[in-house]
């Protein structure tokens, strides 16, 4: 079986399946109709992000058996076209589940902290310790939108923390000993803070906005580590000034390209700037499952459930 790589990632991943016998090409550079051109010849592809495996894509290939995606979403392939066609779909979010986890606590901590905005002050020479007064997660109730692999896992780097941890999810029976599932009208009565841990779907796209924000019954924090998409900026930009959402920590934008490499490559948008801008925002660039322990996991999941049901 030929496989065709079309992003780069842990070395692993090809040692591993030259090991098992599968012949790997690299392609990180061709244009997407360039690699179109050749893809009959080819039984599997490993993909990130660098672009949509579209019907077109699809038809085009004849052989193509698996498409392995080194992440844990699937939103840049017609899914339901390709499992009409036959072909095997891979993604890898138990690699990177403990790294969101992780990187959503971090995010929290530094927000009730100031840690960003006391770092800042504390370069440019100024000592404000009342102004940098923090607040601590004890005694809150933490909200988890999706309950999967990046929910569970931070719910459990919560364990050690004196908070009721609470999750709503569409699917039912979800909840384990780290969190108690619960009703979307339960979940906004009672939360402190919201964190996302929803993949990107016709049911997320722009979930949070004015109406869902203003149906909490008390302001809150929000915690964003899914996809960008989900949040509408401009909405929450007006429940940052109205108090109504105390911070956020984003780690996704809606701004960011399919591709998740770059940002928009226009004119910054105006609720963006207001973000750049505010003391209760935590931005980072669609990292928090991206660590070094998580690019190889992932590789390593995707590698195993090749070998599962392959070879």
């Amino acid at each position: 079986m030929k496989i065709l790589h079309l992003d780069t990632n842990h070395e692993l991943l090809l040692n591993q399946l030259n090991d098992l016998g599968f012949e790997n090409h690299e392609d990180y550079t061709s244009s997407k109709e360039e690699v179109e051109a050749r893809i009959a010849k080819y039984d599997g592809i490993i993909i990130r992000s660098r672009f949509s495996i579209d019907k077109q894509f699809l038809d085009a290939a004849t052989s193509l058996k698996f498409i392995g995606r080194v992440g844990a979403g699937l939103e840049n392939i017609d899914c339901g076209y390709a499992e009409k066609k036959g072909v095997y779909l891979i993604s890898a979010p138990e690699g990177n589940r403990n790294a969101v986890g992780e990187h959503a606590l971090g995010m929290l901590l530094s927000l009730f902290n100031k840690l960003n905005k006391a770092d800042n002050e504390v370069r440019q020479g100024k000592w404000l310790r009342e102004d940098n007064r923090g607040i601590e997660l004890d005694g809150r109730t933490v909200g988890l939108i999706g309950y999967g692999n990046m929910g569970k896992a931070f719910a459990k780097k919560l364990r050690g923390f004196d908070v009721e941890v609470i999750c709503y999810d569409i699917k039912p029976n979800v909840a384990d000993d780290n969190a108690r599932q619960v009703s979307l009208k339960e979940f906004q009565e009672k939360v402190d803070i919201v964190s996302l841990h929803t993949p990107q779907t016709p049911l997320t796209l722009n979930m949070i906005n004015t109406g869902f924000i203003n149906q909490f019954k008390k302001s809150f924090w929000l915690i964003n580590t899914a996809r960008g998409k989900s949040v509408v900026t401009s909405d929450l930009v007006k429940a940052l000034k109205s108090g109504k959402i105390h911070g956020a920590g984003l780690d996704v934008l809606e701004y960011e390209k399919k591709s998740f490499e770059s940002l928009f490559s226009s004119e910054m948008p105006e609720a963006f700037q207001y973000l750049i801008n505010a003391e209760n925002v935590l931005l980072s660039p669609h990292v928090a499952g991206w660590t070094v322990e998580s690019k190889e996991k992932l590789a390593q999941t995707i590698v195993d459930k090749i070998k599962a049901k392959f070879c």
